[in-house]
C-alpha cells in the first residue's frame, strides 16, 4: 500500500466562483504513480467547497442562483455569524455543496461515471486557499 499527499492552491478573481480542478488532481495522481486505489480531494477551508459535477456553464449559473435564494450574501445582517465578518452566507453555501469528493483510481485514471468532472466551490474568494489531494493505493 502506498500513500501520496499533495496541496493545490487557488485564488480566485470573484467572490463566488466555480473551477473546473480535474486536470491539476489527474496531474497529482499521474506524479502518485498509484493506478488502483481511492483519490480523496478536499477543501482545507470552511467557505470552500470540492464537488463532482456535469462541466457546464449553464448548470453553474444555475447552481450560484440555487446557492443564493438559499442562503443570500445580503443583507450581512441577518446573519449572527456576521459580527466581525460578513461571510456567514459562504459557510452556509460550503454545508450544502460538501467538503469533499472521494474518486476511485483504476488502471491509473480516475474513475469517472459520464460528464463527471471535480470542481473547487470558492464562495468567500480573492485570497489564496489550499485544496488537499490524497490519494492511496498500489
Amino acid at each position: 500500500m502506498k500513500a501520496h499527499r499533495e496541496e493545490l492552491w487557488f485564488k480566485t478573481r470573484r467572490r463566488r466562483e466555480f473551477m473546473n480542478i480535474t486536470p491539476e488532481v489527474e496531474e497529482c495522481l499521474t506524479r502518485s504513480g498509484i493506478t488502483e486505489g481511492i483519490l480523496l480531494c478536499n477543501a482545507m477551508h470552511i467557505t470552500a467547497s470540492v464537488f463532482i459535477n456535469d462541466n457546464e456553464s449553464g448548470l453553474h449559473s444555475d447552481l450560484e442562483k440555487w446557492l443564493e435564494n438559499l442562503a443570500p450574501e445580503k443583507p450581512h445582517s441577518q446573519y449572527a455569524h456576521n459580527t466581525f465578518e460578513d461571510n456567514a452566507d459562504a459557510h452556509l453555501k460550503r454545508t450544502i455543496m460538501g467538503r469533499e469528493v472521494v474518486v476511485a483510481v483504476t488502471g491509473g485514471k480516475l474513475d469517472f461515471g459520464p460528464w463527471e468532472q471535480i470542481f473547487y466551490g470558492e464562495f468567500d474568494g480573492k485570497r489564496k486557499k489550499r485544496v488537499l489531494v490524497k490519494i492511496i493505493g498500489e
